[in-house]
């Protein structure tokens, strides 16, 4: 068997493409028949994706820019890295909350306009300006966190010791993300309740049909007056235009964004930055040594971790011999696959199969080599989106 072939459609660090060994993979941008892609934030909805690809790794959290739902009907995994850039956007955050606390936006934009030349004409005019960009303090103000997964949960503990109160609302929290939270932050009972109490309210929930403009002109209104908003998650989370009449409306303080738009980045009280939430070289090395440790435990192992279509499955390896089989959540599907082996006179080691949704995984590790026959069989059955044989290499 030749080496793991490993198409990259965008710069990868490479701290990330190390954990990859050059004795077991190529890694290139010009791959014709790949194993995996690696991607960052190249779209990839249009691309004509090869029929080799087994799996695909996005070297970040969202996963906006793939055709997920195409390649889970492919039985192909979607690997990210959650979690791998919170600390890069939780200091975001507070820089955010910071700028508008203190006014920093217009400030700066401020002391751009002051003619140089006269330090002493310069030194009034500050003096005589300042008092328009008086800003406020945040110990004794309440954040509140719409979502509190990795970065939600890191913002909330930065926020507490930073002496704020914080109010949190997140119906699809793990059980993970409780356990990590702070026993301080407060339960919102909804969207509503949270948005009412809150001085500021920053969002971090990943974008899907249900939080399309979840932050609307309906909700806008219940918040105070003196409320900032934050958003570092995705663009089309909050109504672009209810946020600016709220703005001219003088119905809130001001909105801190990563998403520069036409509407908005112009605003005097917006604070709109290029997109630089996960734009360290911690968070760049972090998500890419994270994907490719999944991609290489799922292409030689089957192992799934992190795959936002798939079911998480690891299963220690106890034979050199692994068949892994992608298929529809339906049932009997177990059964059908262990007849298919049975009939082959194929003697199954060991057997893991879990599900998430209308997908469903399976592990087989068996005591030998199983015949191509085998595979075609249970390519034909139906359910079955994608079988791999896993020899044990050396």
């Amino acid at each position: 068997m030749g080496k793991y072939q490993v198409l990259m459609l965008n710069k990868i660090s490479a701290h990330g493409l190390k954990r990859l060994p050059a004795e077991q993979y190529e890694v290139s941008t010009e791959v014709a028949a790949p194993d995996a892609i690696m991607v960052r934030s190249q779209d990839m909805h249009g691309m004509d994706i090869p029929a080799t690809v087994q799996a695909v790794a996005r070297a970040g959290a969202g996963t906006n820019n793939i055709p997920v739902a195409k390649l889970s009907q492919l039985g192909v995994p979607v690997f990210n890295s959650p979690g791998a850039n919170a600390n890069a956007v939780k200091e975001l955050v507070l820089t955010g909350m910071l700028m508008a606390a203190r006014n920093l936006g217009p400030a700066m934009r401020f002391v751009e306009t002051l003619q140089t030349g006269d330090d002493v004409a310069m030194a009034k005019t500050v003096e005589d300006g300042k008092k328009h960009f008086a800003g406020i303090e945040l110990p004794g103000r309440t954040l509140g966190i719409i979502g509190l997964g990795a970065i939600g949960g890191m913002v909330a503990d930065a926020a507490l010791k930073l002496g704020m109160h914080v109010l949190g609302y997140d119906p699809e929290i793990s059980v993970d993300s409780a356990w990590r939270l702070s026993s301080q932050v407060k339960r919102a009972l909804s969207v509503e309740d949270l948005l009412k109490h809150s001085d500021f309210v920053t969002l971090h929930v990943p974008l899907i049909a249900a939080t399309k403009h979840l932050i609307n002109a309906e909700r806008l209104a219940v918040m105070k007056h003196s409320a900032v908003l934050l958003n570092f998650a995705r663009e089309d989370i909050v109504d672009e235009q209810a946020i600016k009449a709220a703005l001219d409306a003088k119905k809130l303080r001001s909105y801190v964004c990563d998403f520069p738009t036409s509407t908005l980045k112009d605003h005097a009280h917006v604070v709109a930055l290029p997109h630089l939430g996960a734009s360290t070289q911690e968070a760049e090395d972090n998500c890419a040594v994270m994907v490719a440790e999944q991609l290489r435990d799922y292409l030689e192992n089957g192992n799934i971790l992190n795959a936002v279509n798939f079911p998480n499955l690891h299963m220690s390896r106890e034979s050199a011999h692994r068949l892994a089989i992608a298929n529809a959540n339906v049932p009997n599907m177990l059964g059908q696959i262990s007849t298919a082996m049975a009939q082959a006179g194929l003697n199954i080691h060991n057997m893991t199969n879990k599900s998430r949704g209308e997908m469903a995984y399976t592990l087989v590790d068996l005591d030998s080599v199983v015949p191509a026959k085998v595979i075609a069989d249970l390519h034909k059955l139906e359910g079955v989106l994608n079988v791999r044989a896993l020899p044990l290499k050396q």
